[in-house]
Order: C-alpha cells, then sequence, then structure tokens
C-alpha cells in the first residue's frame, strides 16, 4: 500500500510538468488558427471554385441536351462547338473580357465602356504578398465570372444547329464573349450606370441568359430556318432529335450545376447568414426548376392529350432561367410560381416562334429569352428595393444592344465568310460535311 501510495505520488509528481508542457502545445497549435478576416476569405475563395466546378459542368449538360436534340447526322458538330465555345470563351475572356467587365476606377466611358487588357491574377504564392482579404481570390473570381460568359455562347450553339458552318460560328463567339457579354455585363455586375439606377438581377436572368437569347435570336433570323422545316403552305414539320435520353440526362446535369451559379451569386461565404442564404437560394432554385417541369408536364397534356418531354426538359430549364434573377428573396411558394411560369412560357412559345418561322432546334430562345425576360420583371414581386420601371428599361437597354450589335456582326459574316452550309452538306448532315466524323457511324442518318 505505501508502495502504491509512492509510486501514485511520483506519477503526480511527473505529470504536471507534462500537463503544462501539453498545454503550451496546444496553444502554439492555436496560435496557427487563421484571424477571421482569413477565415472569410479562405471560405469565400471556396465557394468561388466549387460553385465555378459545378457552372463548368455546365458546360457538359448543354453539350448533352443539343446532342440530344439534334439528328443524329448533326451530333458531332454540336460537341466540337460546345468543347471549342468554352475553350475559346475561356482564352478571351482572359485576354479582354474580364478587365472590360470588372473595370474598377479603369473605366474609359465612365460606367459605360470599361478597361481593355488581360486578367492578372495575384502572385500571392510566387512573390509573398498578401491578397486583399476583403472578397475572394482574383483567381477564384475569375474562374467563376468566365462560367458566365461561356454559358452565354452555350445558349446560341444549340439554336443555330444543324445548318451553321463551324468557323464563322466560332468567329462571333470570340466576339461575344471578348466584347458583347462582358460590356453588357459592366452596365450592373461592373457598377455601371445601369447599377447606379438600381437594377437587380441577382445571377444573371438579363446579363446572362437573355443575352444569350438575343444573341441566338438575331443568328436564327439571319441564318435561316433548316430546310424541310417549314412547308409553303405554313405549316411546321416536326424534326425529332436522335436521343431524348441525352438530353435528360443533359438536362439534370444544367439543373445540377445551377446550384453554383444561383448560390455562387450570393458571393460570399463569411458568415452564418450568407451560409443560411446560400442554402436559401439553393432550395428556390430547385422547386422553380420543378414548378417550370411541371407546369410544362400538365399544360402539354391539356392543349395535346400526351406529355411532351422536350416540352418538360425545356420547363424545367426555363424554371431555373426565371428564378436566377431573384433567387433569395422569395417564399418556397412564391420560387415554384415564378418557375411555373416559366414552364408555361415555353410551351406557348415554342409554337409561337414556329408561326414566324424561327427556327430554334433546341428551344433556347423561349427558354433563356422569354423566361429571362419573365425572371427579371418577377423581381418585383419579391423584392422591394425593385422597380419595374428600371428592370424594364434595363431589359430594353440590354436586349436592344445585344440584338443589334449580334445582329451586325451575323451580317456582316454572312456577306464575307458566309455562315450557313450548302444544301447538300446540310441534306447530308454537318457531321461528314464539316468534320468528316460522325457520332453514330454504326447507324443510319436519322
Amino acid at each position: 500500500m505505501k508502495t502504491l501510495t509512492k509510486l501514485g505520488l511520483a506519477a503526480a509528481i511527473i505529470a504536471v510538468p507534462s500537463l503544462g508542457l501539453a498545454q503550451e502545445a496546444a496553444e502554439a497549435v492555436a496560435d496557427t488558427t487563421p484571424p477571421n478576416e482569413e477565415i472569410g476569405f479562405i471560405f469565400t475563395t471556396f465557394m468561388f471554385l466549387i460553385a465555378g466546378f459545378l457552372v463548368f459542368w455546365m458546360a457538359a449538360g448543354f453539350s448533352m441536351l443539343e446532342a440530344g436534340l439534334v439528328r443524329s447526322k448533326n451530333v458531332t458538330m454540336q460537341l466540337t462547338k460546345n468543347i471549342s465555345l468554352f475553350s475559346l470563351a475561356a482564352i478571351f475572356y482572359y485576354l479582354i473580357g474580364y478587365n472590360l467587365m470588372y473595370p474598377g476606377d479603369g473605366w474609359m466611358v465612365d460606367g459605360m465602356l470599361g478597361a481593355f487588357g488581360p486578367a492578372v491574377l495575384e502572385a500571392v504564392g510566387l512573390a509573398g504578398s498578401e491578397p486583399d482579404l476583403t472578397y475572394a481570390s482574383v483567381g477564384s473570381d475569375f474562374f467563376f465570372q468566365l462560367m458566365f460568359c461561356a454559358t452565354t455562347a452555350s445558349i446560341v450553339s444549340g439554336t443555330l444547329a444543324e445548318r451553321i458552318k463551324l468557323w464563322p460560328f466560332l468567329i462571333f463567339v470570340v466576339i461575344l464573349t471578348a466584347l458583347i457579354y462582358p460590356i453588357q455585363a459592366s452596365w450592373k455586375w461592373g457598377g455601371g450606370f445601369l447599377d447606379g439606377m438600381g437594377f437587380l438581377d441577382f445571377a444573371g436572368s438579363t446579363v446572362v441568359h437573355s443575352v444569350g437569347g438575343w444573341a441566338a435570336l438575331a443568328g436564327a433570323l439571319i441564318l435561316g430556318p433548316r430546310i424541310g422545316k417549314y412547308t409553303k403552305e405554313g405549316r411546321t414539320v416536326p424534326i425529332p432529335g436522335s436521343n431524348l435520353a441525352l438530353a435528360t440526362l443533359g438536362t439534370f446535369i444544367l439543373w445540377l450545376g445551377w446550384f453554383g451559379f444561383n448560390g455562387g451569386s450570393q458571393l460570399y461565404m463569411d458568415t452564418a447568414g450568407n451560409v443560411a442564404d446560400i442554402s436559401r437560394i439553393f432550395s428556390n432554385t430547385n422547386t422553380a426548376a420543378a414548378g417550370g417541369a411541371i407546369a410544362a408536364l400538365i399544360l402539354t397534356q391539356v392543349l395535346y392529350k400526351k406529355p411532351d418531354l422536350t416540352m418538360v426538359l425545356n420547363g424545367a430549364l426555363a424554371g431555373l432561367v426565371s428564378i436566377t434573377a431573384e433567387p433569395l428573396t422569395p417564399t418556397l411558394g412564391a420560387a415554384t410560381l415564378i418557375g411555373a411560369v416559366g414552364g408555361v412560357i415555353v410551351v406557348f412559345a415554342v409554337p409561337f416562334l414556329d408561326k414566324l418561322k424561327i427556327d430554334d432546334v433546341v428551344g433556347a430562345i423561349p427558354v433563356h429569352l422569354f423566361a429571362g425576360i419573365w425572371g427579371t420583371i418577377a423581381v418585383v414581386f419579391t423584392n422591394g428595393d425593385a422597380s419595374i420601371g428600371t428592370q424594364l428599361y434595363s431589359i430594353l437597354v440590354v436586349g436592344i444592344f445585344t440584338f443589334v450589335v449580334s445582329g451586325v456582326v451575323w451580317f456582316i459574316l454572312k456577306a464575307t465568310v458566309g455562315i450557313r452550309v450548302g444544301e447538300e452538306e446540310e441534306i447530308n448532315g454537318l457531321d461528314m460535311a464539316e468534320l468528316g466524323m460522325e457520332a453514330y457511324p454504326e447507324f443510319s442518318k436519322g
């Protein structure tokens, strides 16, 4: 017993300094914890990167959607266009677009025209300089914003499918991503004159989606419809796509990517309030897509006696576009209704365009332009800071600018290099005529 007591006493004597050492070690570890402002910088930067990954995945969604909605003889062309347009957007947004869109104090024409010059990232790891901790890293911001620019170009691709030449289309993409998109985006997101007026467009129903729709509409008018799409009697001839499974996959991929599109547009993840807002944005984005899909499902059943899958897919996308201008302030019920109106718009807009003989292969104009306009107007119903006059004025300014400039570019391309393939090439398919390869070589042409 005495021996045990002595051993216990000895252990206690040894443990006292040991505990002190452990406490010192713990304090040393605690000293490496970043200060609060760095933690905010880290989380916001991380959010931009993750959201950027999700929006990048939308490029795959557009590719699959378009590949499924065109005929099999044109699938390779759509895939080629999509990977090429994304790559061109990445390069030219870096060279010109980013600084043009976010000029800071470098406006060439105050509030109207930004600064020309390539994007420059921080050299923190290379030069040991300290980043600006009030926001996120320039690299993450550039990466995230680039994805929006590329999305705008993807919208144009589907509308003009099955009859446009590859290289003139890619020339237009360069002009769209380097100049047209960044200039109008600077008017809102770069602190330009529309932002000063109080225009509200949270994640880009107008700045991204309507711009892609206006550019696509101008191209469709100048390019003309596909051979056989409209008869002399004015009848519309349905041209089914090659793979509705791919189109459905593409829609779900786009739906997934939209969480990054809208959620990342919160722009900060440095407080509990911002994180709560991001979760609210995710939920509203999701239910708006559901509302659009179900509205299209029910409406096509009522109008055509059978549901139309392509309309349901585009209804979901229209719901997503509709909520993009304001995904934070609506309740779940309001977000569902906003998305549902987008789905209804698509069902009526597709045949409306056909009556005008405007051939939109994938329905991008109803989804991105018409639903984009609706979504921008719908902001006034849930956000008390929105003015209907300012929203309408901004829609018109961006629309006129994009449509006119795009139309001029398309007209110049048509007059110089030509934008449409020949009749024989269009009938045989662009895969063989333009690329010399087919996506489904073992099957007969669709």
